[in-house]
């Protein structure tokens, strides 16, 4: 099995998704790979963990003032999720679809991010969602300077 990080268990799911990436048939390896995995990886983790805070959200005793953040929660899980899955598919990508779903993915990260910076002294899952959306941004601007 390939060496892989990963955070909270998800160095198995890593290596998976590496292995396949590298079992795509006829494919040279670009320098846009380690990007693509990470990427990858930082989209599915910040959909969990959005999911989780929304969810965690709705079982605070008032969840009515958090109604922005779980919103922004299930978008941005939505989105981490389109574009993990599309950047798992190597045939024939569009290079323009690909950059405008990195870019939409860094901008529901960053504002599901801000939303939830604001609550987390007060609520532990916002500040941890805070953290993936943070990381998930990066790496998504990461592969868009990449590519």
């Amino acid at each position: 099995m390939a060496e892989t990080t990963g955070v909270g268990g998800g160095a198995a799911f890593l290596g998976h998704v590496q292995q396949m990436l590298q079992a795509y048939p006829g494919k040279a390896a670009k320098a846009e790979d380690k990007a693509v995995l990470e990427c990858i990886q930082a989209c599915l983790d910040c959909a969990q963990a959005c999911t989780a805070c929304a969810d965690a959200c709705i079982a605070e005793e008032n969840p009515k003032p958090l109604a922005r953040c779980i919103r922004l929660d299930l978008d941005c899980a939505n989105i981490c999720e389109v574009t993990a899955r599309v950047f798992s598919r190597q045939t024939a990508r569009d290079p323009g679809i690909a950059r405008a779903l990195l870019q939409a993915c860094a901008v529901a990260c960053r504002a599901c991010g801000d939303e939830c910076e604001r609550h987390g002294k007060m609520m532990k899952h916002c500040a941890v969602c805070a953290e993936a959306c943070r990381a998930c941004e990066k790496a998504c601007d990461r592969l868009v300077a990449a590519a």
